[in-house]
C-alpha cells in the first residue's frame, strides 16, 4: 500500500496490482474500485466524512467533464455571476452579504463553487457543501468576473493581470491529485477559464461602498 493525503485531510491508499483505492478519515472508511464508478462507505462515525467522501468521488467524475472546485462564494445580481476567492475568515460570505443586502443578489454558496465550462459561458453551480455559510442553493448562473479578496482600511479594486492573475485564483482550486491526469484536465480548464473571464483584486471593508465600487468597474454603473 502507499499513502498519500489527497483531499480535505482524507488518505489515500493505492491496493496493489490496479484492484482499487482505500479512503481514509480517522475511523471512517471509503472504498473505491479503480475507475471510480463504485464505492462503499462503511458505517460512519463523522458527517463531515461522509461529505467529504462523497465530494472526492463527485469531483473525480466532474474534472473530467471539465468542471473546477473552488473555494469561493458565488451570488447572482441580475444574471450575472460574481465569484469571492480567499482564504477562510477573508469575508466572501461577508461581501456576498452585502451584495444580497444593497443589490439584492441572490447567494448560491458561500464557499464551495464548481465551475463548468460550456460552449457559451463558465456556469457557476451551487453544491450541497458549503463549509460554515448556511448558503447552498441548487441553481447556477453564467460566471462574469472573478474577485480576489484582501481586507484593507480603504476601498480599492484593480484587475490582475498575467502570473498575478494566475497565482490568485490558482490558489483558491482544489486539484485533483489522486486522478492519474487529474491536474492535467484541472490545470486545461483553469487556463480556459483565465483566458475568458476578468479577475479583480478588492480591497475593502465590509460595507456598501465596497459593493459600489465593484459594480462601477465591472458593469459600469
Amino acid at each position: 500500500l502507499s499513502k498519500e493525503i489527497v483531499f480535505h485531510g482524507l488518505e489515500l491508499y493505492e491496493l496493489d496490482m490496479d484492484l482499487g483505492h482505500v479512503i481514509r478519515k480517522n475511523n471512517d472508511v471509503m472504498v473505491a474500485d479503480k475507475m471510480w464508478r463504485t464505492a462503499v462507505i462503511f458505517p460512519l462515525e463523522s458527517r463531515d466524512n461522509l461529505e467529504r467522501f462523497i465530494c472526492q468521488v463527485f469531483y473525480t467524475h466532474a474534472v473530467q467533464r471539465h468542471i473546477l472546485y473552488l473555494h469561493s462564494s458565488l451570488i447572482d445580481y441580475q444574471g450575472h455571476g460574481l465569484m469571492f476567492l480567499g482564504p477562510s475568515g477573508i469575508g466572501k460570505t461577508t461581501q456576498a452579504e452585502l451584495w444580497n443586502q444593497y443589490r439584492d443578489a441572490l447567494i448560491i454558496n458561500g464557499d464551495v463553487v464548481f465551475v463548468q465550462e460550456t460552449p457559451e459561458a463558465f456556469l457557476g453551480w451551487g453544491t450541497p457543501w458549503h463549509g460554515s455559510s448556511p448558503y447552498c442553493e441548487n441553481t447556477n448562473v453564467p460566471v462574469c468576473a472573478m474577485i480576489v479578496l484582501k481586507q484593507a482600511p480603504e476601498n480599492s479594486i484593480r484587475e490582475l493581470m498575467g502570473f498575478e492573475k494566475v497565482t490568485a485564483v490558482s490558489n483558491s482550486v482544489f486539484y485533483p491529485r489522486w486522478l492519474e491526469n487529474g491536474m492535467e484536465l484541472c490545470l486545461e480548464t483553469l487556463d480556459h477559464l483565465l483566458t475568458k473571464l476578468p479577475v479583480y483584486e478588492l480591497s475593502c471593508r465590509p460595507d456598501e461602498d465596497a459593493v459600489k465600487l465593484t459594480e462601477e468597474t465591472i458593469f459600469g454603473k
